[in-house]
């Protein structure tokens, strides 16, 4: 009479660490899927970020090309104007040259300057890049910490224990 309830006890036992088994099972599986998701959205999140800043360096540079461009113009109108005064006043010679000369080396220095000034928007954008590139691998090493799996044998040793404790309890119950 006794043996019964320790019997049911005892699969009582056992089925409740076989069901907790089976949902750490599930909780391990469905946390490698948040895990592969969130992987994937930073991933592209990371592809955003990398393609904003080189959208923004392309601006600079077209915005650079363009000032670049609008220095060239005046400096050509410049000397185009300094010549044909200096034609038109009857100047000519050493102090013509001395003139159109400056008006060169000044196109040149501010050339230069802007060119340095891109440079260094270049470095800075090469940084930004390296920048997120460090962040973005440091959210998917925070993603993907390990996961939990229980193990079969664990789950069965557990269902074993949850069944003998079961079965002492139901024999201590008929006492």
């Amino acid at each position: 009479m006794c043996e019964p309830i320790a019997i049911a006890t005892a699969v009582v036992g056992a089925a409740s660490s076989a069901a907790q088994y089976q949902g750490q099972r599930q909780q391990a599986k469905q946390q490698a899927r948040y895990q592969q998701q969130a992987a994937e959205a930073e991933r592209q999140r990371a592809l955003q970020e990398q393609s904003s800043i080189r959208m923004r360096q392309a601006q600079e540079q077209e915005a650079t090309n363009r000032e670049l461009g609008d220095v060239a113009s005046k400096a050509r109108q410049a000397m185009s104007r300094a010549t044909t005064s200096a034609g038109e006043s009857g100047v000519a010679g050493a102090s013509v040259d001395a003139l159109i000369d400056d008006f060169t080396r000044q196109e040149a220095e501010y050339r230069m300057g802007v060119g340095r000034q891109q440079e260094m928007r270049d470095v800075q954008t090469g940084l930004a890049l390296t920048d997120a590139g460090y962040r973005s691998q440091n959210r998917l090493i925070d993603i993907n910490r390990p996961i939990n799996k229980p193990s079969f044998l664990s789950g069965a040793l557990s269902t074993v224990q949850g069944g003998v404790s079961g079965y002492r309890t139901g024999l201590e119950l008929t006492k």
